[in-house]
């Protein structure tokens, strides 16, 4: 199929975006049966596409559709009607998974932890896709069930290993798709489909019913159109799962929410001579783009040296970093190493020559390693890199499948090694209309930064949702930030920046946001205790008070505990509503203490009632 024809497609489903399509079903203008069906017709008329492995048959897609609708819309279903796809080597309940090889196939008996999830919020499963055998690979054509064709231009490569599960949330047959990634494999395909993908923190979503490649450092990944629909299924998806031993509950505070885009923040680069691009001029144009773009947002930009992070990346495929996949498919591989795919086979048998002593040696390095490079977030509040260098045709691929296949990791498999959060986003198209992509890159469980500031760059961008030419649905109010991993605080007064008590905030690792101004409900007191000067905020209420000047400011948790027990009275913390209505926490002084105190409110903040009084 071309870009016209997957276009001409998706419009006879109709866009599929959670925005769109939610809106569409609340105000009766389509049903989720007719949804479904204009699927499942699309999926016949599309033929051997590559795409899919196993179907959900369409009866039973179209019962649960029904059934959904003698319900009716529900807010207790987040998900409701909305369909989905399952990369083959994640379980659902009667429908065989194969990790795309037919000899390794079985019929599970339970539907895995996450997918269950998704299915009690109301989504509706349209199949299983197809992927790179045992998620071993970036390239998404080593596979008996053939290549997922790019939506863009079929004789390019897909990206893999999740390739199906990316094809089809970019050509318009699902609103999202989960794929694993293990080294990149929830990023790259994102990037050569011009759509988000999420790669969550190790955990968050419980791994139960997934067929392993390297169990200690694969996530379920999220396929979207839009960066709110990703953290979206995040949302509906996470969960603590007993079960599995690698599923980890968030921290308190963590939501799987898109908060406002900080008015500033730093990204950290690799080096201009560090950047590979492996020939491709057009990608490192189209990166550079990026930077001026996150710059224009408001970002500052910080080159750090990427060494370490190229170094650890360097070594997922050595004889000890293929171990763990040699661990994952021995037995199969012991009685059926004819029905592998050959390149699939070679790369796992490599682990048969590492010695436990080796893996151990991998193991003490990477742990140096993340020590050497966790310095690094405590300057930034995200690391920005393209999804993959550049892209290659899928005869470039058949020609050298394993040196092609690294240059495409050189910027994603350190990400599971140090136990990070990554979201790649759109970031345009090439002359010869290939889709490139950025990837951001936090520590765990720092998926609402990412999603800040990567919903950002993908909205002023302009760019159309995958392959289908549909438009990106309107910006919604961006949510409350969540308390982890930063705690947004107002300060009046000494803790602004340059006053005597800013160093504080300083080091309990605070970052200044930028200036804001309250509601107009408040007023602002000079207090005199202890021959020190400091404001007092009162909350007065609608009509009697007016806006004040103040700084916001990023605390992580445990410095927003310190600083809040040594608050003297009869300041504390409380809530203050900002003058675009979002609530954060804030200086506020008990209403006892200000009966007889000056009020300097007319002067709008407490700076500008320290000038005048030194004038």
């Amino acid at each position: 199929m071309t870009v016209a024809s997957v276009a001409v497609q998706a419009a006879a489903i109709g866009p599929l975006d959670l925005t769109t399509l939610g809106e569409a079903y609340r105000h009766g203008r389509r049903k989720p049966s007719a949804v479904i069906a204009a699927i499942y017709d699309a999926i016949a008329a599309s033929g051997e596409d590559g795409v899919w492995i196993v179907l959900n048959p369409r009866d039973a897609a179209l019962q649960r559709a029904a059934e959904l609708e003698r319900d009716g819309v529900s807010d207790a279903l987040p998900l409701w009607g909305v369909p989905f796809a399952v990369k083959d080597n994640i379980d659902v309940a009667g429908l065989p998974t194969t990790a795309a090889c037919p000899a390794f196939s079985y019929l599970p008996t339970q539907t895995a932890f996450a997918v269950q999830k998704l299915l009690a919020a109301g989504a509706i499963l349209i199949g299983k896709t197809n992927l790179d055998q045992f998620a071993t690979g970036l390239v998404g054509v080593r596979s008996p069930y053939g290549v997922a064709r790019n939506p863009f231009d079929a004789a390019y490569i897909p990206g893999g290993s999740s390739s199906g599960s990316a094809v089809a949330v970019s050509s318009g047959l699902v609103s999202f798709a989960l794929g694993t990634d293990t080294a990149g494999s929830g990023r790259v395909p994102a990037g050569f489909n011009n759509i988000v993908g999420l790669k969550p923190s190790v955990g968050l979503l419980s791994g139960s019913g997934m067929v392993p490649a390297c169990r200690s450092i694969d996530c379920i990944s999220v396929f979207a159109l839009t960066v709110p629909d990703s953290m979206a299924v995040l949302e509906a998806a996470a969960g603590l799962d007993t079960g599995d031993g690698y599923s980890r509950a968030a921290p308190a505070g963590w939501r799987s929410v898109v908060p406002a885009k900080p008015s500033a923040f730093r990204f950290g680069l690799p080096q201009k001579a560090q950047r590979k691009f492996f020939g491709n001029a057009e990608a490192e144009k189209l990166f550079d783009a990026a930077i001026a773009k996150l710059q224009a947002m408001g970002g500052t930009s910080v080159e750090i040296d990427y060494a370490p992070f190229a170094e650890a990346a360097g070594f997922l495929y050595q004889p000890a970093g293929t171990a763990e996949r040699t661990a994952a498919t021995a037995d199969f591989m012991a009685g059926h190493a004819g029905a592998m795919h050959p390149v699939t086979r070679a790369i796992v048998e490599k682990g048969l020559g590492a010695s436990g002593a080796d893996v151990y040696r991998m193991q003490y390095r990477l742990q140096a390693l993340r020590q050497q490079t966790a310095k690094v977030w405590d300057d930034l509040d995200c690391m920005v890199v393209p999804t993959s260098g550049t892209i290659y045709r899928i005869d470039e691929v058949a020609a050298d499948p394993i040196a092609l296949n690294s240059n495409l990791g050189t910027y994603t498999n350190f990400v599971n090694y140090f136990d990070l959060a990554a979201l790649a986003v759109p970031n345009g198209f090439q002359p010869n209309g290939l889709p490139a992509g950025i990837t951001l890159i936090a520590p765990r469980f720092h998926e609402s930064v990412l999603a800040a500031i990567g919903h950002a760059f993908h909205q002023q961008s302009g760019l159309t949702l995958g392959a289908t030419g549909f438009a990106q649905p309107a910006a919604k109010p961006a949510a409350a930030a969540p308390s982890w991993p930063w705690i947004t605080v107002a300060v009046f007064g000494a803790h602004m920046s340059g006053e005597p008590l800013n160093p504080q905030l300083l080091a309990l690792g605070g970052r200044l946001i930028g200036p804001c101004r309250t509601a107009p409900d408040y007023r602002l007191y000079r207090l005199r205790e202890k021959n020190m000067l400091r404001p007092g905020l009162v909350r007065i209420g609608a009509g009697a008070g007016v806006a004040i000047g103040c700084e916001l400011w990023s605390l992580p948790p445990a410095g927003f505990g310190v600083m809040t027990a040594a608050i003297p009275g009869p300041l504390g913390i409380g809530s203050v509503t900002l003058e675009d209505g979002s609530s954060v926490k804030g200086f506020l002084c008990e209403a006892i203490a200000v009966g007889d105190a000056e009020d300097i409110s007319a002067y709008g903040d407490w700076r500008a009632y320290r000038r005048a009084v030194a004038a």
